[in-house]
């Protein structure tokens, strides 16, 4: 088992400090978990660790899935078969640039919730919750011979809320369902995130990236009597669309890893492994603005998206050696032999077919009747577009037009006819003119649900009214366009290109050695990739990311289907390439 004593972390009587890498499990493909994590030994570490994502184990309420990537107890003795310990963060927030921080976008129709606190709707579900995935971890526990040394009960608090009796609820949460391994916080190491998010008895963690003397003085005021540990340390960043691609210099890394060593603190790196945020997952930050996460997580990670090995990578691997006693393995550990993926060049993917969205709704959605505008989670949507039609009689002459407010991002038609977008950061002025009657289209992307901070009840949609100059619009088409099965699309032959004009588009390429690729999309605009009905994600010229990675393990000999969902340009072809392009 795990103690914690005033001198130290020890497992099974003897003495470690846990270095620790983080991988998502959700991030990567199932059939890469061994590699990663072998990947994680070879390097010397002896632990694992990994948040547990609500929205995507309870994706629809009270509907649970633990199947393919969300195999988590899979994950786990994966783990212990490798020889690593698992450091485990179910916690019902986890940030992570993940959608929503992980909260299920439902709980959103539930008017007046209050999200992190001790809301008696929110705990119910929470409840619900762990009566389903805990029991599924309990026999996992040290305490039961297995790998799950620690466990999380919320994360980075202090930075959200102060409610003592939340903390209190959750590790009762834990405790009352026989989870008996040291339970712990994470917090930055500021006197008012550890001040607000931790108790007394329960093990003291912090997040950061440099600064460790001092962030440790911090902790100090908080925690004498246990043992240090970094639960984040940020060796990497994420990246925004619209905004520059962030790295961090190895040689910084491993000199604030080494302070850490010298001074017997535990580390968890974050990340070991980014990944990737499939499908509609990435989330977004706002400090002013929404700031939409892109689709890579390779986070300069010490391996990259695809899993190879970084320099980072060699010089944490080589300073670890210096450390190696202080650092006690699991059993069954081993340094592996390994090596990195196979990439290959796939060369150009042309596209012949096409099908509009507009021609398409009926396949792709269901279809309301409202007087007012409705939101996606009022509609029991997570994730997509949404599209709001009307009909306006009478004459408007030059009136302008307000959302009030969008999120994310809309594209504005009239009679059909294209007439710009309007997002909730830059809220563009759009003019119209209707002489008798006029048929208003908005089509609204959720780019992303904001994952941190006091903006996170981040409903999706049009969230309160359309106005013309100071009129409310009424009496509302409605349809959800989820865009999570294309199997009902049927496609033409491409014959005619126009703007603006959302579309999918339909191409194959012929597979006769099965690698890596990763998808250029320099010629696109803004959409959405699916390859062999798998969604990779999303895409958008603004950058910085400018490939999308397409691992192996979604391809087959013979012929693959590449379909495009693209909002404003055709770009007649994708080419595959062997190389990432992340900025």
């Amino acid at each position: 088992m795990l103690e914690l004593k005033k001198d130290g972390i020890f497992i099974n009587g003897e003495k470690t400090l846990l270095i620790s890498g983080a991988f998502h499990y959700f991030r990567t493909l199932p059939e890469m978990w061994e590699d990663r994590l072998k990947k994680i030994a070879a390097c010397g570490f002896n632990t694992v660790e990994t948040y547990v994502p609500w929205n995507l184990h309870e994706k629809q309420e009270g509907k649970f899935d633990f199947k393919g990537i969300l195999d988590l107890e899979k994950f786990v003795q994966l783990a212990e078969e490798v020889g690593l310990y698992v450091i485990l963060r179910p916690t019902p927030y986890i940030c992570s640039e993940w959608e929503n921080g992980g909260l299920p976008p439902w709980l959103f129709k539930y008017e007046g919730i209050h999200l992190r606190t001790m809301d008696p709707v929110y705990i119910e579900k929470i409840n619900r919750y762990y009566d389903t995935i805990l029991p599924k971890m309990e026999k996992y526990l040290i305490t039961k011979g297995g790998p799950i040394i620690a466990m999380q009960i919320e994360n980075e608090y202090g930075s959200y809320g102060n409610d003592k009796n939340y903390l209190e609820f959750l590790e009762r949460a834990m405790t009352s369902r026989g989870i008996n391994v040291p339970l712990f916080t994470s917090d930055g190491p500021t006197d008012n995130m550890l001040s607000g998010g931790t108790l007394p008895h329960i093990w003291k963690t912090i997040n950061y990236g440099s600064r460790t003397e001092e962030a440790f003085e911090v902790l100090e005021k908080y925690q004498k009597d246990l043992p240090k540990m970094v639960m984040e340390f940020w060796i990497g960043w994420f990246d925004h669309w619209g905004h520059e691609h962030i790295t961090r210099e190895p040689e910084s890394v491993v000199e604030e890893f080494e302070v850490m060593l010298k001074n017997d603190i535990s580390v968890n790196f974050y990340m070991f492994h980014g990944g990737t945020n499939f499908g509609f997952m990435a989330g977004a930050n706002y400090d002013g603005k929404h700031k939409a996460d892109v689709t890579s997580y390779d986070y300069d990670a010490l391996l990259t998206e695809a899993g190879d090995i970084t320099k980072k990578y060699e010089m944490i691997k080589e300073l670890l050696k210096k450390y190696e006693k202080k650092v006690k393995k699991h059993k069954n550990h081993k340094f592996y032999e390994i090596e990195n993926s196979k990439k290959k060049n796939y060369g150009t993917v042309q596209f012949t077919e096409r099908t509009e969205l507009f021609k398409n709704i009926k396949n792709l959605g269901k279809k309301y009747i409202s007087s007012t505008v409705k939101t996606m989670e009022d509609l029991d949507q997570d994730y997509g577009f949404i599209l709001y039609e009307t009909n306006i009689l009478g004459n408007y002459i030059n009136k302008k037009l307000t959302l009030e407010e969008v999120r994310d991002r809309a594209m504005i038609y009239l009679d059909g006819k294209y007439l710009g977008v309007i997002d909730r950061n830059n809220n563009q002025e759009i003019f119209l003119t209707i002489e008798g009657k006029g048929k208003l289209s908005i089509l609204v992307e959720n780019l992303g649900r904001i994952n941190y901070g006091p903006k996170m009840k981040d409903k999706k949609g049009i969230t309160d009214h359309v106005r013309l100059e100071n009129q409310i619009l009424f009496n509302w088409e409605i349809t959800t366009i989820p865009l999570n099965n294309l199997e009902k699309l049927s496609f033409l032959n491409l014959e005619k290109i126009d703007e603006n004009n959302p579309s999918f588009y339909r191409g194959t390429f012929i597979v006769k050695e099965i690698g890596d690729t990763f998808i250029d999309f320099e010629k696109w605009s803004k959409g959405v990739v699916y390859i062999n009905g798998f969604n990779i994600g999303r895409y958008w010229e603004n950058g910085p990311q400018k490939r999308l990675y397409l691992p192996k393990e979604l391809l087959k000999i013979g012929e693959n289907e590449i379909i495009i969902f693209e909002l404003h340009k055709f770009g007649h072809y994708l080419n595959l390439f062997e190389e990432s392009k992340l900025g």
